[in-house]
C-alpha cells in the first residue's frame, strides 16, 4: 500500500521584460515597474498565470513581455501590496521573497489581456503615480 503524498507542488510565475535563461536567479536590488522609487528589497512573483501576465504586460521598458516559471529559494511570504491593499485573503497568490528565485523554464505561450483592459490598468497606475499613492510596501 502506497502512503499519501505529503508534499505537493506549487507552480510560481514571474513577468517582466528581462531576457533570462533558465538556472538564472532574480535578486533583489531592481527597481519596480510600477513606481519611481528606490531599488526594491523583494523579489515579486505569483501562483496564477493572470497576476505574471500583468507583471510582464505593465513592465518598463520595449523588450518582449516574458514570463518565467520560477522557484523560490528561501522563505517567501503574502505580497502586501495586494492582500493587505486590493484583495484581502490573497486570491491573486501573489507573493513576495527576500531570497532569489530560480528561474525553472519559460512560458512560451499564454495570451495576454484585451488591449481596453491593459489601458485602463495603465491609465490606473498613471493616475496613481500623479496622486502620489503609488507606494510600494516594501
Amino acid at each position: 500500500m502506497s502512503a499519501p503524498a505529503s508534499v505537493f507542488s506549487q507552480s510560481f510565475f514571474h513577468g517582466t521584460r528581462a531576457d533570462l535563461e533558465p538556472g538564472s536567479l532574480i535578486v533583489v536590488g531592481h527597481q519596480s515597474n510600477f513606481t519611481d522609487a528606490e531599488p526594491l528589497s523583494w523579489v515579486y512573483f505569483a501562483s496564477t498565470l493572470d497576476a505574471a501576465i500583468w507583471g510582464a504586460e505593465l513592465a518598463a521598458g520595449q523588450s518582449p513581455e516574458r514570463i518565467y516559471v520560477v522557484e523560490p529559494t528561501g522563505s517567501i511570504e503574502d505580497d502586501p501590496n495586494l492582500t493587505d491593499k486590493k484583495f484581502p485573503g490573497n486570491p491573486t497568490l501573489s507573493y513576495r521573497s527576500r531570497d532569489p528565485l530560480r528561474i525553472i523554464a519559460e512560458v512560451t505561450k499564454w495570451q495576454g489581456h484585451a488591449p481596453e483592459l491593459l489601458q485602463q490598468m495603465k491609465d490606473g497606475l498613471a493616475r496613481m503615480k500623479a496622486d502620489g499613492t503609488a507606494h510600494i510596501i516594501d
